[in-house]
């Protein structure tokens, strides 16, 4: 029986090409998605991944999305915390509304997700976590003090995460990407990408969601099982740590 995987933000973006790829490398999966039903509906009848829809930033509704889950797909085994939202402005222009909704959907839903998930893990001895976090988290960004915040509280999480779990079988890790060409970032002005964007990534191109999704299949595998607490920087040179 094949091990189940969640994917938060599945179904589109980086989300989508991870649940893909775990598919393609025999896990079970589940994506699950915050509102857009058109786009899940879509990726699930052309993946045939069972979709599920809740928000990871509600903890009772978490509760609830992985009980589902876990009665229709089986224990999980493998968490991958993808889901971010982004609502930028300076700090001197940024309401608590931007603040708390960044806060809450990137780096409270870590809590949310995994808490429903790690005591099972340990009990059983085995568990993959891949938290996706952002080369923002690394190295801050202009307008971003709230997602900068929250994807360097990603890396925090895990590293004391895995030093908790690492005795039980269960390795933890993250991975900080650089510029991919997902929907969001091909929606900047090509002029804005050439002039302000490619000139400061040394490969001098975006990175591809599939070379992300790779870098998680690799991580929950058990050829991985020595590497935990650890960062993944996959950002074509653009910040090095």
């Amino acid at each position: 029986m094949s091990r189940v995987a969640v994917v938060s933000g599945g179904s589109r973006g980086i989300g989508a090409a991870i649940s893909k790829a775990l598919k393609a490398a025999g896990y079970t999966v589940a994506a699950t998605y915050a509102g857009n039903d058109e786009a899940a509906g879509k990726f699930k009848d052309e993946t045939g991944i069972a979709v599920y829809k809740w928000d990871v930033s509600s903890y009772d509704a978490c509760r609830a999305g992985l009980k589902r889950v876990e009665d229709d797909l089986g224990p999980i085994d493998i968490l991958v915390n993808n889901a971010g939202i982004t609502r930028d402005a300076a700090l001197h222009k940024m309401t608590i509304e931007q603040w708390s909704a960044v806060i809450n959907t990137n780096l409270n839903s870590l809590f949310n997700m995994t808490r429903q998930v790690i005591e099972g893990m340990r009990a059983r001895g085995f568990g993959r976590i891949v938290n996706i976090s952002s080369i923002n988290g690394q190295k801050g960004q202009f307008g971003q003090s709230n997602y900068a915040a929250s994807k360097a509280g990603d890396i925090g999480f895990s590293k004391a995460l895995a030093l908790e779990n690492a005795s039980k079988g269960i390795t933890v890790n993250v991975i900080c990407p650089g510029y991919i060409a997902t929907e969001m970032v091909l929606a900047v002005p090509q002029a804005v990408l050439e002039k302000s964007v490619l000139p400061n990534i040394p490969v001098g191109r975006l990175g591809q969601p599939e070379e992300i999704a790779r870098c998680v299949v690799f991580l929950v595998s058990d050829e991985a099982g020595f590497i935990t607490g650890s960062t993944l920087s996959a950002n074509g040179g653009q910040f090095m740590v």
